[in-house]
């Protein structure tokens, strides 16, 4: 790529997060030449390629050393996700991968170091620290307006539904584990990520599954060193009408929540709203598709050299956190870090 060229740009996974994401969005930037898309099942990439106008379809390996791309997305099973990040990384391409970066700690680990030694972007598909309500929210924490934080709560539940045909999200081997790795990360990353990160001290963790499956509910506690207790509860098998996220960070001068977003703080002694306008998402978009454009947008800059490119060397930390929770749920007791 060379100054005032479109990105060109390789996608590797056909699912649904491609289909309802990535080549959506790519496909109508102009500053993106979606090159070419890879995924076992070539018929299902092939008609994806007619359907976005994508010139190449390919066998993944071959995409991750195509020479006529600048940046690769990775959307495969999880447990792919380290081995052609690296291998990206290093025919010299930029990368984003879809959530976990890696499937282990020490792999999000190896990813990271290549991505330092390639000199190359890496980011990973985390739009929740997009949206403007979760700025916000980050900002009161961060400017100290909340004064001192004692507990974070995160939960994403969603509904229970039949499973039509097998998934690989239910598969151990390819997907890591179930509800605490498709939902909590995630949302262990956005809590962590609104009060910047501290140090975890000690994780406990009940985890529910039928057997023979991946776990469908987790609940987690999480002491830090030197802030708040955060708890996440996860499940995908919720009994509601609909399904429910939300966040709350509670200090000892005041307290926010989202969705929606509303901020309280104690002014003259007594606890006053003070939550900002939030801008709507443009032409009726939901929030989840309006948090991945901009993410999307952010690796287009970055990529482009526009802003800082921050290697995601926090994620090896929340990897260790999920890797902690899973050995608690195993042995029935908290697990020190």
């Amino acid at each position: 790529m060379t100054e005032n060229e479109p990105l060109r740009l390789g996608i590797v996974g056909a699912g649904a997060i491609s289909q309802v994401v990535h080549l959506p969005i790519f496909s109508e930037r102009v500053d993106v030449d979606l090159v070419a898309l890879g995924d076992q099942d070539i018929h299902k990439a092939e008609t994806l390629s007619q359907r976005f106008s994508i010139p190449f379809v390919m066998d993944p390996d071959e995409l991750l050393e195509l020479d006529a791309i600048d940046a690769i997305v990775i959307c495969t099973p999880n447990s792919l996700h380290e081995e052609m990040a690296i291998q990206a990384l290093e025919s010299g391409k930029h990368v984003l991968v879809e959530r976990p970066l890696a499937a282990t700690a020490d792999g999000a680990s190896r990813v990271v170091e290549t991505a330092v030694r390639a000199d190359r972007v890496l980011a990973v598909g985390m739009p929740h620290r997009f949206r403007p309500e979760v700025v916000a929210l980050r900002s009161f924490v961060e400017g100290g307006e909340f004064g001192a934080l004692h507990a974070v709560r995160g939960s994403w539940l969603t509904r229970s539904f039949p499973a039509v045909r097998a998934s690989w999200r239910v598969d151990r081997s390819a997907a890591g584990g179930g509800a605490l790795i498709d939902l909590g990360i995630p949302a262990l990353d956005l809590c962590l990520w609104i009060i910047g990160f501290p140090e975890p001290k000690r994780v406990v963790c009940l985890a529910a599954a039928e057997d023979g499956e991946v776990e469908h509910s987790a609940s987690v506690m999480i002491e830090t060193r030197d802030g708040p207790v955060l708890t996440l509860e996860v499940s995908n098998r919720l009994f509601a009408g609909d399904d429910r996220f939300n966040v709350r960070v509670m200090g000892t001068e005041g307290a926010g929540r989202f969705p929606p977003l509303e901020v309280y703080k104690q002014l003259g002694g007594r606890p006053m709203e003070v939550t900002p306008r939030q801008p709507r998402p443009r032409g009726g978009e939901n929030a989840y598709t309006n948090a991945y454009r901009r993410l999307l947008d952010d690796f287009v800059r970055r990529v482009n050299g526009i802003g800082d490119a921050p290697v995601p060397v926090e994620q090896v930390g929340l990897m260790r956190i999920v890797e902690a929770a899973y050995r608690s749920a195993e042995v029935g007791r908290e697990v020190e870090l």
